[in-house]
């Protein structure tokens, strides 16, 4: 940085850095406000969409808990209007356990692969996982469920993950691979209390 004898000079250097550098400078803060004033819109923008997207989602699933299967329609016009959104993701997680309920299992499956293909969070893939898992067990697709849970990573569904894996390989009429399974679930932290019966029972 130059220095200045006289305050004249540095006036005189000010001016002249102002000639060359001031039009840059206030385009730059315009730019700058504006750019914070678009922000600032766009934000607002993103919230009331939230704010309106959460509000149909419990309209939605309101309608669902009432209605049953017969609001199937609504739900999917809801899940087809909010597809780039979890909302989106947690309403057909919930129409997949009506229509399994319903004993529509090929329905639930459906809208749990759906999740799977769209959801960004790795908690309600988990859970769409493990779902189409038990459905495919149910259907007797043995090898399919057993595939389904290769895809749990999440330690904290091991034990599930687990004892879900001794289920099926019982089914499939393996007893030893069931009992390791038992056992490795016996060993997460969230193993339930079935397996020890589900172990004694193996025993016998």
């Amino acid at each position: 940085m130059e220095l200045y004898d006289t305050e004249e000079q540095q006036v005189e250097a000010i001016k002249g850095w102002w000639q060359e550098n001031g039009k840059a400078v206030i385009i730059g803060t315009i730019v700058g406000l504006s750019a914070i004033g678009g922000w600032n819109y766009y934000q607002s923008t993103v919230q009331k969409a939230q704010e309106a997207a959460s509000a149909s989602y419990e309209t939605t699933i309101s309608t669902l808990a009432s209605k049953g299967v017969d609001a199937q329609d609504s739900v999917q016009t809801f899940i087809d209007a909010h597809a780039d959104s979890d909302y989106a993701s947690l309403a057909a997680l919930q129409l997949a356990k009506v229509e399994v309920d319903a004993k529509n299992l090929d329905e639930g499956l459906a809208q749990l692969e759906w999740v799977k293909a769209h959801t960004g969070d790795d908690a309600l893939k988990t859970l769409a996982s493990y779902r189409v898992a038990r459905i495919e067990a149910e259907q007797g697709n043995f090898d399919d469920a057993l595939e389904q849970l290769k895809a749990i990573t999440d330690k904290g569904w091991q034990g599930r993950m687990l004892e879900l894996k001794g289920d099926i390989m019982l089914a499939k009429g393996d007893k030893d691979g069931a009992y390791v399974a038992y056992t490795e679930a016996q060993q997460s932290s969230d193993g339930s209390q079935l397996l020890q019966l589900k172990l004694d029972d193996l025993a016998k």
